[in-house]
């Protein structure tokens, strides 16, 4: 791990500044006031190659661009996607025949490509490669007649969508309070896989009671929570006890963001909030705090994180330290329908890592 101070050019941010004296008496009684600033944070390259998608498409094939559900977890990301002409549906059947749809980095079932096909719809599928492993992972077992348990949030985009690789062979558990009720045919044939976005402690939890109940469970080939929901979870886990406060920025449909507030108030966070935009953040917040953490989930632009920062500068918080727990340079390639688009039209964009100044392996 290593802490260094970093000056971050970051835009203004409109709202009421506050006069010298109630920032003063807002000032803790001992300590200056400070920013730790985890890395890594925001935007993951799964992420990227996503939202890359959606404007590359835009750009060679003109609006409308339909994408299936959000493309990725973010109000921001998907307001400047909107913007730029992308419509965003719910599903197929709202998108005009032989239309172009994209498919969110959260992934889609067998059914749903199939409904794809039959209003004879063109489609990219934007699809997280590390969501696309869980699926190829449950087709598997399926095919081996093994009983699956998938440990994620029933609804959400993700688990839908791996469920519906195999829905004979898949049972839902949401967590801990879910295990009393699986049920399997073989205890000797039983695999649990799992939501890429999890809270890393929490799916072990729930791991460990359904081994209490089933011994012979086998565990995944290799870790489905994929490694920027570890790296950020751990990066929090790092700053969580020396802050009084944590701001996490991420959208409320957000899962990994969600968890970022979850697991600093469990790693000594005195209190943690998630916003979606700076504006959001509330000057009470600030009474009697010394320190704040500060990040963002894998979702999130830097210039969302820029903008807290900023706000946070107003309000007497100008010293910045960015604890760095792991560095990253996972890189994946575009979907290949656009790959083959680019190649034909002699752009040699291929394959993206993530946005933003954020730390590299």
């Amino acid at each position: 791990m290593t802490s260094t101070a970093v000056s971050v050019p970051m835009p203004s941010v409109p709202r009421r500044r506050r006069s010298p004296a109630e920032i003063d008496a807002a000032q803790p009684v001992s300590g200056g006031r400070k920013v730790l600033l985890a890395a890594p944070r925001g935007y993951c390259a799964g992420v990227d190659r996503a939202v890359i998608a959606v404007e590359k498409a835009l750009e060679h094939y003109g609006a409308p661009v339909y994408v299936r559900k959000q493309i990725v977890h973010n109000l921001h990301v998907v307001s400047t996607l909107e913007a730029k002409g992308a419509i965003f549906v719910e599903e197929n059947e709202e998108v005009p025949e032989g239309a172009l749809v994209v498919f969110s980095a959260h992934g889609v079932s067998p059914a749903v490509i199939q409904s794809a096909e039959d209003r004879g719809l063109r489609t990219i599928d934007a699809t997280c490669p590390l969501v696309t492993k869980v699926h190829k992972e449950a087709v598997r077992f399926a095919r081996d007649d093994f009983d699956i348990l998938l440990i994620g949030h029933e609804g959400h985009e993700e688990v839908e969508g791996t469920a519906g690789e195999a829905p004979e062979h898949i049972q839902i558990v949401n967590g801990p309070e879910d295990v009393d009720k699986v049920t399997v045919r073989d205890p000797d044939k039983v695999i649990w896989l799992s939501q890429t976005t999890l809270s890393v402690d929490e799916t072990m939890l729930t791991v460990n009671l359904l081994k209490e109940r089933i011994p012979t469970l086998q565990d995944p080939p290799s870790d489905d929570i994929c490694y920027a929901t570890s790296n950020r979870q751990a990066a929090i886990k790092k700053i969580s006890p020396s802050s009084d406060l944590v701001i996490v920025v991420g959208s409320a449909n957000s899962s990994n963001s969600v968890r970022l507030v979850e697991v600093a108030l469990e790693y000594g966070a005195k209190a943690s909030y998630r916003v979606d935009f700076a504006n959001e953040v509330d000057e009470t917040w600030f009474e009697g705090v010394s320190t704040i953490g500060v990040t963002s989930g894998a979702s999130v632009p830097e210039n969302l994180v820029h903008d807290v920062l900023r706000l946070l500068a107003d309000y007497g918080y100008g010293d910045v330290e960015e604890v760095v727990t792991a560095e990253e340079d996972i890189i994946f390639s575009l979907p290949k329908e656009i790959r083959a688009t680019l190649k034909a039209m002699g752009d040699s964009t291929s394959g993206i890592g993530g946005r933003g100044p954020r730390p590299k392996r």
